[in-house]
């Protein structure tokens, strides 16, 4: 069964609550596949410890766990998680209720883990938030495992808190906590309503 833990509001989450309903829909539309396209050939071939911040539905940790990995998806909007859970139930997926840049309760459990996804997260961090969510983040890393994160470029709705947040800043920030750049890729998004306002990721891959 899926653990569900209750979080406040924080920093960072403005708006998710308020527009869960319509974002369900939206998020559940887009395949795991189509989404993570431009990284798919770094995933882990064999079954891994995965931890997925910022899980939303819980559509990407469903995917996984599908493939055999075992994910601990930290989703902080309560609506989002408890949605996720239902929709998504698995053995496989434990929910976490926690939040960057702190992660105090996935700090707490004292875990490592050969894969961590940050997607669609990371610009809503003010510039001190990243440089702790990454220190974090980095030692949750085992040796050799991939970080995999997307950083939204473009317009973006006016209750969330949004940050302009570039891949150069981004890559130096990592490497000061040794993790090395692999891939770092311009692309189009997937969700035609982004899509059509200009909104483009860039994806950015690093290694232990």
């Amino acid at each position: 069964m899926s653990n569900l833990v209750q979080s406040n509001i924080v920093p960072g989450t403005e708006g998710y609550s308020e527009d869960a309903e319509s974002l369900i829909t939206r998020y559940e539309s887009v395949s795991f596949v189509e989404k993570y396209r431009a990284v798919l050939h770094l995933l882990p071939a064999n079954a891994s410890d995965i931890l997925d911040i910022g899980a939303g539905t819980g559509v990407d940790a469903a995917w996984l766990a599908a493939k055999g990995h075992r994910v601990l998806a930290v989703e902080p909007t309560t609506q989002l998680r408890e949605a996720a859970a239902k929709l998504h139930p698995s053995n496989q997926i434990e929910w976490l209720g926690d939040s960057l840049p702190a992660l105090s309760k996935t700090m707490g459990r004292k875990e490592a883990f050969d894969l961590v996804l940050v997607t669609a997260v990371w610009a809503h961090l003010a510039e001190k938030e990243r440089q702790q969510a990454i220190s974090n983040i980095a030692a949750l890393l085992r040796p050799g495992a991939f970080l995999i994160m997307s950083l939204r470029h473009g317009p973006a709705p006016a209750s969330r808190r949004i940050f302009d947040v570039s891949a150069e800043e981004t890559i130096e920030l990592a490497r000061r906590f040794s993790l090395r750049d692999a891939l770092h890729l311009l692309t189009a998004s997937v969700q035609p309503i982004n899509r059509q306002a200009g909104v483009t990721w860039t994806w950015l891959a690093f290694q232990k």
